[in-house]
């Protein structure tokens, strides 16, 4: 398997995708959910043709795209040579992957920050180290079936082998209702990580531009959490949108991160504020708040994490307002299911 035009060549079986044998390989190659859903890993196919997909949407790719030759990585089986040709890569990040490492991590707490995300914190058991970048995610697999859900760590890499997690709770959602009904602490689960290119690009000291919504919230705050660590000074604002103040988390830390990242600014935006809530903050669409606080952000990065239509349209929002379109990095939380939710939960 050849990719253009970076020049990287791996070897891929035949019951292997294309993106999990790169993966392994240490190939960090563009990708969000996996499942053939959000697009993220769409490429084009410069030479040869026998190629089949596992399941995926058509959303994601068009019938008359897959005929004129495109195809997504996540689902792709190769059974001839390939030369591929990468629509969406960096060439900061394609070739700094980590490898993926499977473990066993002891639940420490699986507790509720708002009516329906739980704050799930783990530890590692097995082996002594999984490696991360902040922003990157981890896979659980489910017990007692062969499927395998999505999480975004919340956390920055330590030493100590702990994971957290900010999880929505979906009705009937596979590994939702395993963690709101089964979880307990001291219970172990499988996993295996990392995965994501949602990380922070470093070598750029240009303004930063966060927009988030529901359980969009774990990654934000890793990244940013990561950035006070390390005394990163660019200025940087997270717009963060919720149904009403119940659906906020992570308030007052969010608050005093401004005191610790100089420009760091935190704004939270009601799409539909409770009658008769005391809330002085900004109201409607997080994309409308964000539009009617920034005249430009020319010039800007921005990382955009949630369900993908507040994706899609924070993306259209943030092109009219000047961030070119190879600065915005996003994560789109796919569902698995109709009733299963964000990364695929």
């Amino acid at each position: 398997m050849r990719f253009e035009p970076v020049g990287i060549e791996i070897e891929v079986d035949e019951d292997q995708t294309i993106l999990r044998a790169a993966a392994e390989q240490g190939v960090q190659l563009m990708h969000g959910c996996k499942e053939g859903q959000c697009a993220a890993c769409k490429s084009f196919v410069l030479e040869g043709e026998d190629i089949e997909l596992d399941s995926y949407s058509t959303f994601a790719l068009p019938d008359y795209e897959k005929e004129e030759g495109s195809t997504l990585l996540c689902r792709a089986h190769a059974y001839e040579d390939l030369t591929i040709e990468l629509l969406n890569y960096d060439e900061e990040i394609i070739r700094s992957g980590l490898p993926l490492r499977k473990g066993t991590v002891e639940v420490l707490a699986n507790d509720e920050v708002t009516h329906d995300m739980r704050h799930l914190r783990v530890k590692l058991r097995e082996p002594d180290e999984i490696k991360f970048f902040p922003g990157q995610y981890m896979d659980f697999m489910v017990p007692g079936t062969d499927q395998s859900r999505s999480f975004s760590m919340a956390n920055t890499p330590n030493r100590d082998g702990e994971f957290e997690f900010v999880i929505k709770i979906y009705p009937d959602g596979l590994f939702s209702e395993f963690l709101a009904k089964k979880v307990q602490v001291g219970d172990m689960l499988e996993v295996e990580a990392p995965f994501g290119t949602f990380t922070l690009r470093e070598n750029r000291a240009s303004n930063i531009i966060f927009v988030g919504g529901g359980a969009g919230m774990a990654p934000v705050l890793g990244l940013l959490r990561s950035m006070a660590e390390r005394n990163v000074e660019r200025t940087a604002t997270f717009y963060y949108g919720a149904r009403t103040a119940r659906d906020l988390c992570f308030e007052e830390e969010l608050h005093a991160l401004s005191e610790k990242l100089p420009g760091f600014r935190y704004i939270p935006a009601l799409s539909e504020p409770a009658e008769g809530e005391p809330w002085e903050g900004h109201t409607g669409l997080v994309t409308a708040v964000v539009e009617a606080n920034e005249s430009t952000l020319e010039g800007a990065d921005a990382y955009v994490c949630g369900p993908p239509p507040m994706v899609d349209a924070a993306i259209a929002t943030l092109s009219a307002l000047g961030v070119r379109e190879e600065n915005i990095f996003y994560d789109k939380f796919t569902t698995t299911g109709e009733s299963e939710g964000e990364d695929g939960q």
